[in-house]
């Protein structure tokens, strides 16, 4: 690489004329706005931490699900209870197309940091409310009506910081290594989720059912609030992303982001839902369902479940970033096309190994799982954000994200626990993930590859 196209890529701009990508001045960002590279680890490190508290919130309801059925609803069956739970579980969901809208046009609009530090603020806030509501036992129906309400405001900010985060990191990238930077936002989730399952696996082996039943589940939801203070200070110590920066100076922005998208990127925005549908019911039924899915079909104690998922996000988090480098290296759509075809493959024989009830068995198919579910989740952030301009980049990212993971991640508890009722199968959330996986295929299949590329701009 010449030393015009090394200073070029580490700004995260295309390469002068004459090198492989010549660029079209629409499609540039100003090499103005130079980036050192101590701003791109607080950059990383503001977007870790941000993500990872965000989905740490999100993780620690799914992960203790069955007790909060026992504290928020009436004694009735467990099946019942626990579809209550995951229904509020999937009803918060419904609020993030919305949220989606609204963060995209924040962040398209005013900027990246400032959408990215209000959701933190809100998110963190309704966690630690959680911790507050009285159970069904003292104040009856006004618990769960109150838990729908909080869980809300949870999935309104959830809709804005996976998009944002995303959006983040691949404009302050350098152009050679977007997958790998925009790969820190699941591995930040996963985190999240990996936090909640130790600190669930620790109050379930220390505490008594009565203990945790009373007041241990609380504890977790009351963490939220000081680790958000920290993010949203990181966050508001950084400047905007140079793609934005150029926009604004421009003043080349659009009044209507969603509009402009509909009007002018529907393709990308059916593919980008598309794509999105095998991380929205992979994420939540492999790394957020499967503890209760071995607890409450397979028969395994709550701890021995916690152990299995914390050791499955361990090395999920390992993988995550070597297919951000793949994705760098082999082009994203492979990565994705790769991702659903093993998934369509190798998904019912997985948890038919599940039934075995051995620990070790369990373990080595939820790491499986896991690692295929990254060739997916650690190319997707960088690719929905090349998919979509600078002008629309946030909306465009955020409402096709939140639109699958309403309809369908949210959604993953619950009719994984239905399917396995109506069907009397305990295969059946593996032919969910089949049926996600088939969606994921055709949408990609469609898709032009937009890696090694430089950035739309217009």
């Amino acid at each position: 690489m010449s030393n015009e196209s090394s200073v070029a890529a580490e700004r995260g701009t295309a390469p002068a004329s004459g090198s492989s990508h010549t660029p079209n001045p629409n499609h540039t960002v100003s090499p103005n706005h130079t980036v050192s590279k101590d701003t791109r680890r607080r950059v990383v490190t503001a977007s870790f931490i941000g993500n990872f508290v965000e989905w740490f919130d999100y993780a620690v309801y799914g992960y203790l699900a069955g007790i909060i059925s026992t504290v928020f609803f009436p004694e009735s069956d467990r099946q019942t209870a626990l579809l209550a739970t995951f229904g509020v579980f999937a009803i918060s969901f419904f609020v993030r197309p919305l949220g989606g809208f609204i963060w995209g046009h924040i962040g398209d609009r005013l900027g990246r940091k400032q959408a990215l530090s209000l959701s933190i603020v809100l998110m963190s806030v309704a966690t630690f409310c959680i911790a507050l509501i009285p159970g069904y036992a003292t104040i009856g129906v006004m618990a769960p009506i109150l838990l729908l309400l909080v869980r809300v405001v949870q999935g309104f900010s959830a809709a804005g910081e996976y998009a944002g985060a995303s959006a983040f990191l691949v404009e302050y990238a350098p152009a050679n290594r977007r997958g790998l930077y925009a790969a820190v936002v699941p591995a930040s989730t996963a985190a999240g989720l990996l936090l909640g399952s130790l600190l669930a696996a620790l109050l379930t082996s220390v505490l008594s059912a009565e203990q945790l039943n009373e007041w241990g589940w609380r504890l977790p939801f009351l963490l939220a609030a000081p680790m958000g203070l920290i993010g949203r200070y990181i966050r508001t110590k950084l400047e905007d992303t140079p793609a934005f920066r150029e926009l604004a100076e421009k003043d080349d922005g659009v009044k209507a982001p969603a509009l402009a998208m509909f009007r002018t990127y529907r393709k990308q925005l059916i593919i980008a839902t598309g794509a999105v549908l095998l991380n929205a019911v992979g994420f939540y039924v492999i790394l957020s369902y499967m503890p209760t899915y071995l607890s409450e079909e397979l028969g395994f104690g709550a701890t021995e479940s916690f152990l299995a998922t914390t050791i499955a996000l361990a090395s999920y988090i390992g993988f995550i970033f070597l297919t951000g480098m793949a994705s760098d290296k082999f082009g994203r759509k492979r990565m994705l096309i790769t991702a659903s075809v093993l998934f369509i493959l190798l998904t019912v024989p997985a948890f038919m190994l599940l039934d075995t009830r051995n620990f070790l068995v369990i373990v080595l198919v939820q790491i499986l799982l896991g690692g295929m579910l990254t060739l997916n989740d650690g190319t997707l952030p960088s690719f929905l954000a090349e998919l979509f301009p600078t002008k629309v980049r946030y909306t465009g990212f955020a409402v096709s994200f939140n639109l699958s993971n309403a309809l369908f991640g949210g959604t993953a508890p619950f009719m994984a626990t239905l399917l396995i009722g109506m069907t009397a199968s305990k295969l059946a959330p593996g032919w969910y993930l089949v049926a996600a996986a088939i969606v994921s295929l055709i949408a990609v299949l469609f898709a032009t590859e937009t890696s090694k590329k430089p950035l739309l701009q217009d």
